[in-house]
């Protein structure tokens, strides 16, 4: 049986640290047919020249310019060839063994596209992370949210999540995605430029008739982060702009719209919470989030792909709000879901 090749991919801008710290534990990385690659975006640090001194066996692909993370991804994936690719966070520690349980359970269905290993916190490795945890889902609204995480509650593991299943996205911190699948999709939508760029790869993957999946047999450490941590107010306008367009490029046109528009009625629900808070810079990120949305509504309703498939029965959508289930009726757990 021909073993299927894989390559590991770290994009990195500016990670030195991040690379001295995890990349010892990647390069010991078991499995049979294994490229590892570094994808640099045009960092200003000397990582390039840390990794050409210390690592000669990863192959350091550089881009010219800091393209974010969807952009970034795109041109170093398009010079890479191998079965399946994995998009590794530079803040991310792997144990030896991470690669070959994902692989195995995707070899079993040639319709999965995408898959992640159950990720948790690097600096507390019996909790969940707050960017993956055990699989990722979208609820009535739009709004995503972990197994193991709602809103800001993280559960720790006790193994209450341990069977494999479909979901609704993977993270972007540890994605496993089929070749084939990632070019049949057009990749990672460069003007996401970073955050929920996987959840619209998923989502279109999704639409295609593919399925996306949790593997709980291989676990990963994120520390999360690691590029915008959640106190940027960048990070929040990236966040609501493009929850709001992956709304628009892949739910049925008899649907999005009005979906949207209740969407970002409950976005100014959070607009008056940071005003409440006094983070105004918060909440003129919404502003601009919403601002610029609209503006890019032509451009972006031109990439709605030609199926779309009704949001309530794809796997991993939750048929409720967990706005309401969280704030209103105080469920933090995604076991306690009704």
């Amino acid at each position: 049986m021909t073993i299927p090749s894989v390559a590991v991919v770290i994009l990195n801008w500016n990670g030195k640290a991040l690379l001295e710290q995890f990349m010892p534990g990647v390069i010991k990385s078991v499995y049979p047919n294994l490229q590892l690659i570094v994808g640099d975006n045009n960092s200003t640090d000397d990582s390039v020249a840390f990794l050409k001194a210390n690592y000669p066996q990863v192959r350091i692909i550089v881009n010219d310019h800091n393209y974010g993370f969807a952009e970034g991804y795109g041109r170093v994936l398009d010079q890479v060839e191998a079965d399946y690719y994995v998009l590794l966070n530079s803040d991310v520690e792997v144990p030896e063994n991470w690669i070959q349980p994902v692989i195995d359970a995707m070899e079993v269905d040639s319709n999965i596209a995408v898959a992640q290993p159950k990720i948790k916190w690097q600096k507390n490795k019996s909790q969940f992370e707050y960017a993956g945890a055990a699989g990722g889902y979208l609820d009535l609204h739009g709004f995503p949210f972990c197994r193991g995480r709602l809103f800001d509650t993280v559960e720790i593991d006790t193994n209450q999540y341990e069977d494999q299943r479909e979901i609704f996205w993977a993270s972007g911190a540890a994605l496993f995605v089929r070749s084939k699948c990632w070019k049949e999709a057009g990749g990672l939508d460069p003007d996401f430029f970073a955050h929920m760029e996987e959840i619209d790869l998923c989502w279109r993957l999704k639409n295609l008739g593919y399925k996306v999946i949790y593997c709980p047999k291989a676990e990963v450490y994120h520390v999360g982060g690691g590029t915008l941590n959640a106190n940027n107010p960048y990070k929040t306008y990236l966040n609501f702009k493009n929850n709001l367009v992956i709304m628009q490029k892949n739910l049925p046109l008899n649907d999005a719209y009005s979906r949207i528009f209740i969407r970002m009625c409950l976005d100014f629900i959070a607009w008056i919470h940071f005003l409440l808070q006094g983070k105004s810079d918060f909440a003129w990120s919404i502003n601009k989030a919403h601002y610029h949305f609209l503006q890019n509504l032509s451009r972006n309703g031109r990439k709605r792909a030609a199926k779309q498939i009704d949001f309530l029965k794809h796997t991993g959508q939750y048929p409720s709000s967990i706005v309401w289930a969280y704030f209103i009726k105080k469920i933090r757990f995604y076991s306690q879901l009704p």
